[in-house]
């Protein structure tokens, strides 16, 4: 229960915000380096997919995605995460294709550029290419189902986001039943973070996602948001993939194309709650966000001081 403050009182009240945990707060990935009780990282979104769930091939081609990861770079995104196969059921990708598509995206955005890539795929043999051409994060979105997957993070350099989904990838998945979603998520998190080192990757190349909207429906995903300091509390950085998700639209009773600012809402009350990756399509708007909220939070100053500042003021 919140505690009432009295009206007219000269005191503020305590307003320490939540700050996660963190086992290891310091990361080096790649050529970049993230102290993630002190900042929070914007993820750009490019998928080399002609049926992506959000922008529908707008970045199929090679060119496209290639000029839509430097977009994002320019735009401020401290990581841009390529994906060349949708989590959706459909079709499975074949490894060699799924390889075709997000390989060469990944080295020449490697060749012009220090951020973080980070490839979204669940193939141990995509990774393995994915790693070699330059990404140094694998974006898992189905809670390890390759074995061999961890093994391959571990013999190189590359951290590894481990999400929280039920289904077989690509294939359909029933309702599905929570008693209470987030224990369930935490634990199967924790689960495979120790499959994770138990394949020899150490804790601090370790993210973990609770994977909203992922065989989870729009309520699941709303108390996941609204309690995400208990999945933050596990202490590895936690990475909230809500841009243009679902459960905003239904929440909003908004099409796919009107989900910004939900999107921007749900961002900032993941962080708030602990969240230090934010996974966003609106690469602009969500820095914009994600910085606006560091300050509110004390994790970093503005970018000038002038308003009220001097002796008089205009």
């Amino acid at each position: 229960m919140r505690t009432a403050w009295p009206i007219g009182t000269s005191t503020l009240p305590p307003s320490e915000p939540y700050l996660p945990p963190l086992r290891v707060p310091v990361r080096r990935i790649g050529a970049r380096t993230f102290d993630f009780s002190r900042q929070v990282a914007v993820m750009a979104v490019v998928n080399r997919t002609p049926d992506s769930f959000f922008d529908q091939g707008r970045t199929y081609a090679f060119d496209r995605a290639v000029d839509a990861c430097f977009e994002a770079v320019a735009l401020g995104a401290d990581w841009v995460d390529i994906g060349g196969a949708p989590f959706a059921p459909g079709e499975p990708v074949p490894v060699e294709e799924e390889i075709e598509r997000v390989v060469p995206v990944v080295a020449a955005l490697r060749a012009g550029s220090d951020v973080v890539i980070s490839v979204d795929t669940f193939h141990a043999a995509v990774a393995r290419e994915a790693i070699a051409a330059g990404a140094t994060v694998i974006n898992d979105t189905t809670g390890l189902r390759d074995p061999e997957l961890p093994r391959v993070v571990a013999d190189s350099e590359a951290t590894l986001v481990i999400t929280h989904s039920l289904a077989e990838p690509r294939r359909p998945y029933p309702k599905p039943q929570y008693g209470d979603v987030v224990a369930e998520v935490s634990a199967f998190l924790l689960d495979r973070v120790e499959r994770a080192q138990a394949a020899g990757i150490p804790e601090e190349r370790i993210i973990v996602d609770p994977g909203h909207d992922l065989n989870k429906n729009t309520l699941h995903s709303l108390e996941l948001t609204r309690r995400l300091s208990e999945i933050a509390d596990l202490g590895y950085p936690t990475l909230a993939a809500v841009s243009n998700k679902d459960f905003i639209g239904e929440t909003l009773d908004a099409p796919r194309a009107d989900r910004l600012e939900g999107s921007l809402a749900a961002a900032v009350i993941s962080i708030v709650n602990g969240a230090r990756i934010v996974r966003m399509h609106d690469v602009r708007a969500s820095v914009a966000a994600v910085r606006m909220t560091e300050a509110v939070l004390g994790l970093r100053q503005p970018a000038y001081l002038k308003h009220n500042m001097g002796d008089v003021n205009e």
